[in-house]
């Protein structure tokens, strides 16, 4: 699997902020839309074949500044390591070129349909 790097840029709308996601009561940035971000990033490092999906499995991630309403920011996830189906990757969040929150995050390649049935035969 070939390593890649993705950058995607989001913008902190009203359902985005802590106020409104329940994590904190400013209306700022929430840190689970900012994980939320470097998730989707991170999936759109991976070129799948038909069937195949990533799960998240772990997520270890600072958020070290505050964005408010309106601002842009720019997510990379960057794939690091892979080691059979489980890919790590380094993943940072930037404001006007400042980072805002970086960490790892390691996603497993399961085969969709297998994922499914084991999860709703619980």
């Amino acid at each position: 699997m070939e390593l890649k790097t993705i950058r995607i840029q989001r913008v902190v709308e009203q359902q985005n902020l802590a106020s409104v996601m329940k994590s904190g009561s400013l209306d700022v940035l929430a840190t689970p839309q900012m994980i939320a971000w470097m998730e989707e990033a991170a999936c759109l490092c991976l070129d799948l074949d038909q069937g195949k999906t990533s799960v998240g499995i772990s997520m270890n991630v600072s958020h070290d500044m505050a964005s408010p309403l309106g601002q842009t920011i720019t997510i990379e996830a960057k794939m690091v390591h892979v080691e059979g189906r489980k890919i790590d990757y380094e993943v940072q969040a930037f404001q006007d070129g400042k980072s805002i929150g970086k960490g790892v995050h390691s996603r497993f390649v399961v085969d969709a349909q297998k994922f499914m049935d084991k999860t709703y035969k619980k």
